[in-house]
């Protein structure tokens, strides 16, 4: 089994939502999260939604200005390993726009599933 994280602009939610429905994977945990990468901040919340703007945004504003920090939203989902190639390309398909900050996606193996209700360990508790 594996843990698929991705990090993706507030607006492509709803797509990949329905993305990940379309496929077949409708169970996911969604956070609010804020962070950055190589551009460190630049742009904040405008850029993320008009991605050009960061070229204007870095030229424009004063270091002092910049933000830091942008808000994200970060999907979790738990699938089998044979279904991680299909889920990651329903990521990149909903979110890649070829502009920076359209976000990671990380992979991670998982030692153990336990489902707390029934108590099913391993593969029967993600089904």
């Amino acid at each position: 089994m594996k843990e698929i994280m991705t990090l993706i602009r507030r607006h492509k939610v709803p797509e990949t939502k329905k993305a990940f429905e379309d496929a077949g994977f409708p169970a996911l945990t969604i956070q609010s999260v804020e962070g950055r990468g190589k551009q460190g901040g630049i742009g904040g919340w405008a850029a993320e939604v008009d991605p050009e703007l960061n070229a204007v945004m870095n030229a424009e504003l004063a270091d002092d200005n910049k933000f830091n920090w942008i808000p994200k939203r970060m999907l979790t989902i738990v699938v089998q390993d044979d279904q991680v190639e299909e889920v990651v390309n329903v990521i990149i398909k909903a979110n890649q726009t070829g502009h920076m900050g359209d976000g990671k996606i990380f992979v991670t193996p998982l030692k153990e599933v336990i489902r707390v209700r029934t108590g099913e360990f391993g593969s029967e508790a993600v089904i």
